[in-house]
């Protein structure tokens, strides 16, 4: 029968001191990390019996941390891509077991989206998401806040008040951006029009303040009409837009400052050859994609969604370890696509 190796036969075979060996084997103090790798090497080669000790004690296993994410429009694809780079983010991370957990929103109501907040909050660490801006969400929010729970906002500022902090673009310049190039493209006087998800959404107001006054300043000559709540729904968005078509006949462009673009597209597909009104969305979807391929839309303002989600991760994992943010606003450099980038 083989001796077993013995606390001499693992110092001699790492080339290190018993001494050494000893700290390394307890967990001790004042051993390099150079030694530790020397030590456990040497374990596993000869089959020293603490060996897994060894390994276990200087290379834990990584915490469970535990993130709650609320999103909505869980059909749409811009959400599913939204929610797919937040797994993959959490996923990927070596520092912590991250397990995510993602709640949609049922409507965009406030009494949705606060108890959809609540519901993400059980048994997490950290909680994200997306939601109007409304006092009962602000009141859920803060709510979590005193219970000593993390909360940010993901893509729209709600709860500036008690949340801890927010990631996404800056919306204001998202619309100037969007009415920089509407006034660049569209060559003759007329109107355009600009379609919000509803008054609740303080990012898409932002857009629609900076489109605006953008237009104001560099396209004296285009007419902004007055704003068309959409509910970011595609039909309400399809059924508006054919109204303007019929309505409104010098319409040289649209701004749909958040969801819906869908609905806009259809109809300008079924009414007016590519390029007569000129279509600016925000979002690169299969729907985007084809019309900024086929000339309906001049521009789609992107998320870059896995820069978004990474950093929300890595942020939210060290606030849940107790570190504060290093500033309470991140913002995102848009992604900018045209007709020749897709």
């Amino acid at each position: 029968m083989s001796k077993r190796p013995t606390l001499q036969d693992l110092a001699r075979e790492a080339g290190v001191g018993i001494a050494t060996v000893d700290r390394v084997l307890h967990g001790r103090p004042n051993v390099s990390a150079r030694a530790v790798e020397r030590v456990t090497a040497a374990a596993e080669r000869i089959g020293y019996h603490a060996g897994g000790l060894i390994a276990a004690r200087h290379n834990p296993a990584p915490p469970h941390v535990r993130l709650g994410f609320v999103l909505h429009k869980e059909a749409q694809p811009f959400y599913r891509a939204l929610a797919a780079a937040l797994e993959a983010a959490s996923e990927a991370r070596s520092d912590a077991r991250v397990i995510a957990r993602i709640v949609h929103a049922p409507s965009q109501s406030p009494e949705d989206f606060a108890n959809a907040f609540r519901s993400a909050a059980e048994d997490a660490d950290a909680v994200a998401g997306s939601a109007v801006n409304h006092a009962i969400v602000d009141t859920a929010v803060r709510r979590l806040i005193e219970a000593g729970l993390p909360v940010f906002a993901l893509l729209n500022d709600f709860a500036q008040s008690a949340r801890t902090g927010y990631i996404g673009l800056d919306n204001m310049r998202v619309g100037r951006i969007a009415g920089w190039t509407l006034a660049n493209v569209i060559r003759q006087p007329g109107k355009v029009a600009v379609f919000v998800g509803g008054n609740r959404w303080h990012g898409h107001i932002l857009r629609e303040t900076g489109f605006r006054a953008c237009l104001r300043d560099r396209a004296s000559a285009l007419q902004v009409l007055d704003t068309k709540v959409n509910l970011e729904t595609r039909q309400v968005t399809y059924e508006a837009t054919l109204d303007l078509l019929d309505r409104v006949p010098d319409l040289r462009g649209l701004y749909i400052a958040g969801g819906g673009m869908e609905g806009a597209i259809a109809a300008l597909r079924e009414t007016r050859p590519p390029g007569r009104v000129a279509l600016a969305v925000n979002e690169l979807t299969p729907d985007s994609r084809a019309a900024l391929t086929d000339g309906y839309a001049v521009l789609a303002i992107a998320t870059p969604l896995e820069a978004l989600a990474w950093n929300l991760v890595a942020t939210m994992l060290r606030t849940a370890a107790g570190s504060p943010p290093a500033t309470d606003r991140h913002i995102l450099e848009p992604q900018l696509y045209v007709p020749e980038s897709v």
